[in-house]
């Protein structure tokens, strides 16, 4: 697998410094399970940020604070354990990697995914988190995606087949992130559906009316 489009370093950085949010924080942790190269962009980035932290004066914790963290841990304490059963796959060759497969409880063929028409299909996730949607998208083989543009943010993070536009190629593990700058018709390629994770802040802006007048129906 070659991976030729990364996420930003801004972005690699915001992930390292634990500042983004859920939804974005999902699509570039899914990229690192399939990106060696980010990777050990982020172990440096976590490096760098130790060694600040490792140079800042350490202050006193104040009285009674070991005790108080002991009392909320041990009120807290399930002896049961942690809840592994959602990491556990059945499938032989998954092609949801680690975390997005746990965070959703399977596996492509195992979700139940909202019919789009003309073939497409959708998987809204579940966030905490204001101001940013993730769903999962399936693409036929072949189809086009209706041109849009965006209000703010979008990044699509391929996981299966391939989809092209006039800003390139994307495969398996490619993230691409577009803007309001951005105006564009993704186009699956051949052989293959495409599957992405994708993450946008605001709902995008299709060009045709027929799409327009449907949006509200699919949430995009």
């Amino acid at each position: 697998m070659n991976i030729h489009h990364h996420p930003a370093e801004d972005l690699l950085f915001d992930y390292a410094a634990g500042s983004l949010g859920e939804s974005w924080s999902l699509a570039v942790a899914t990229h690192l399970a399939l990106c060696p190269e980010c990777r050990r962009s982020v172990i440096e980035l976590d490096a760098l940020g130790g060694g600040l932290i490792d140079a800042v004066p350490p202050v006193e914790p104040s009285a009674g604070l070991f005790d108080a963290v002991m009392e909320r841990l041990d009120g807290s304490f399930d002896e049961t354990g942690p809840d592994t059963s959602l990491h556990e796959c059945s499938v032989k060759n998954p092609i949801l990697p680690e975390p997005l497969r746990g965070y959703l409880g399977g596996d492509v063929d195992q979700l139940s995914w909202q019919r789009l028409g003309l073939g497409a299909h959708q998987l809204l996730i579940t966030s905490i988190e204001d101001g940013a949607s993730a769903r999962l998208l399936r693409i036929p083989a072949g189809r086009p995606v209706p041109t849009h543009t965006h209000g703010g943010r979008e990044l699509t993070l391929v996981l299966a087949g391939a989809f092209s536009d006039d800003t390139g190629i994307y495969g398996r593990g490619d993230l691409q992130e577009v803007d309001e700058n951005v105006e564009h018709q993704p186009h699956a390629a051949p052989g293959e559906d495409c599957i992405c994770l994708a993450v946008t802040d605001t709902p995008l802006r299709f060009k045709s009316r027929a799409a327009r007048i449907v949006q509200p129906l699919i949430g995009i």
